[in-house]
C-alpha cells in the first residue's frame, strides 16, 4: 500500500509537473529541444521509467485457504506465478542446462534462469525500479544538501565559508569508496540506507560549484542594487541567486544519476549493495564465468540494462546541458 500510495503521488505530481510546464513557454520550447537533441535517449529513459513505476505497483490476489498470498508487483504479472525452474537453463531451452531434465515451462525463458531458477528477464526488469529510486533519491538528498551548504558559504562568507568548506575539504580528502563502504557498514544494509551513503558522499562536488558560482552571484549589480534598496537577504537568494542556479541543479541531477546507480554497483560488487539490483546480479554471475561451459546470460543480461541505462542517462545530460546551461547557449549563438 505505502509503494501504491508513492507511485500514485509521484504520478500526480509529475502530471502537475507537467501542465505547468505546458502552460510556460520557455520550459515548453526547451523540453522540445531536448527531445529533437536526444530522441532516443528520452524513449530509453522513459521505457525505463515505465518498466520501474509498473514494478512499484503490487497488488496480492485472493489466496486459498490455509496459504499466505504474496503481493506480485505488475511486471511479474507478465509472468505466470510458477515460472521458476529448478537451476540454470539457456535461453529458450527445452531442458535443463545440468542434466538434461526437461523444463516445467520449456522455451519460454527468453534470458534463461540463473542459480535458483529464477528468470533472468524478469530479475532484470525488476532492477530498473531499484536503479531508478537510489539514483533518484540519493539526488534528492543531495542536491539540497550540497545547495543550501554551497549557497550560505558562498552569499555570506565569513565563519559559514569556513566551516562548510572544512567540511567540504575533511570529506574530499576521504577515499570516497572507502567512506561509502564505511557508512553502509555503519547505517546497515538496505535501500534507505545505501541511498543516505551515497548522498553523504555525492554532495560535495556539487557545493563547492554552487558556492563558487553564488561568490559571483552576490557581487553582481543588480544584487548590490537590491541590497542598497534594503531588501532582505532571504528575498535577493529567492530572487535573485536560486534561479541562477536552477540550470546547474538540472544538469548536475542528470549528470550526477548514472555515477550514483555505478556506485551501487559496485557495492554491490563487494557485498553491501541493494537487494535485487543489477548490481547483485553481476555479482552473483561472476563465478559463473569459471564454469564450463560457460554460463553468461545472467550477466550479459544485467550488464546489458546497466549500460543501456547509463548511456541514455548520459545522452540525455548532454542534451539538457546543451538546452540548460547560459555559457553552452552563448558559445553557439
Amino acid at each position: 500500500m505505502l509503494g501504491n500510495a508513492v507511485v500514485g503521488a509521484l504520478a500526480t505530481a509529475g502530471c502537475a509537473g507537467a501542465w505547468r510546464l505546458r502552460r510556460s513557454r520557455v520550459w515548453r520550447e526547451r523540453l522540445v529541444a531536448i527531445a529533437h537533441r536526444a530522441p532516443v535517449a528520452s524513449l530509453v529513459v522513459a521505457l525505463y521509467v515505465g518498466v520501474a513505476l509498473l514494478d512499484s505497483v503490487a497488488w496480492t490476489d485472493p489466496a486459498a485457504p490455509g496459504t499466505l498470498a504474496a503481493p506480485r508487483s505488475a511486471i511479474d504479472r507478465f509472468f505466470p506465478a510458477d515460472f521458476g525452474e529448478r537451476s540454470y537453463s539457456a535461453p529458450f531451452a527445452a531442458v535443463e542446462f545440468y542434466g538434461d531434465a526437461p523444463l516445467a515451462h520449456p522455451g519460454r525463458h527468453w534470458l534463461g534462469t540463473d542459480i535458483l531458477g529464477r528468470d533472468v528477464l524478469q530479475l532484470a526488469l525488476r532492477g530498473a525500479r531499484v536503479a531508478l529510486l537510489v539514483g533518484g533519491l540519493t539526488s534528492l538528498l543531495a542536491i539540497p544538501l550540497a545547495l543550501l551548504l554551497g549557497v550560505a558559504a558562498g552569499y555570506w562568507g565569513k565563519r559559514i565559508d569556513d566551516a562548510v568548506f572544512f567540511v567540504l575539504s575533511t570529506l574530499a580528502s576521504i577515499p570516497s569508496l572507502l567512506l561509502l563502504v564505511a557508512l553502509v557498514l555503519v547505517l546497515g544494509r538496505g535501500t534507505l540506507q545505501v541511498c543516505i551513503a551515497l548522498a553523504v558522499t555525492s554532495w560535495v562536488g556539487f557545493c563547492r560549484v554552487v558556492r563558487g558560482e553564488t561568490l559571483k552571484l552576490r557581487e553582481l549589480d543588480y544584487v548590490a542594487a537590491a541590497r542598497a534598496l534594503g531588501v532582505s537577504d532571504a528575498r535577493i537568494l529567492w530572487r535573485h541567486v536560486l534561479p541562477n542556479l536552477s540550470h546547474l541543479v538540472v544538469i548536475t541531477f542528470v549528470l550526477t544519476f548514472s555515477q550514483l546507480v555505478l556506485s551501487e554497483a559496485i557495492l554491490s560488487w563487494l557485498g553491501v549493495g541493494v537487494d535485487g539490483s543489477w548490481g547483485q546480479m553481476i555479482d552473483q554471475a561472476r563465478d559463473e564465468l569459471a564454469r564450463d561451459p560457460v554460463i553468461g546470460w545472467n550477466l550479459g543480461a544485467a550488464s546489458a540494462a546497466l549500460f543501456g541505462l547509463i548511456l541514455a542517462v548520459n545522452r540525455l545530460g548532454d542534451a539538457v546541458r546543451d538546452v540548460f546551461d547560459p555559457r553552452t547557449l552563448r558559445e553557439r549563438a
